[in-house]
């Protein structure tokens, strides 16, 4: 099949000026992860996340910690 035998390709971010956050809807639940400027303010949404295994790829994807990870609602 396609894309099975890829290496996963890490994205940088710059972690001066952005932190990875994740936002929760408390009506429906639904989870968006992403990036906020840390001197605008503004969100950058990069994916939705459905399940775990979802958090898993943002997390390896962009090598972000489970414990910067900041979840915002």
């Amino acid at each position: 099949m396609f894309g099975f035998n890829k290496k996963l390709q890490k994205e940088p971010y710059d972690r001066n000026s952005k932190k990875p956050v994740i936002h929760a809807s408390i009506c429906t639940g639904e989870k968006v992860a992403g990036f906020k400027d840390l001197q605008t303010g503004k969100f950058h949404e990069v994916m939705v996340i459905r399940n775990d295994s979802d958090l898993q790829f943002f997390m390896q994807k962009y090598d972000v910690m489970a414990d910067e990870i900041v979840k915002e609602y």
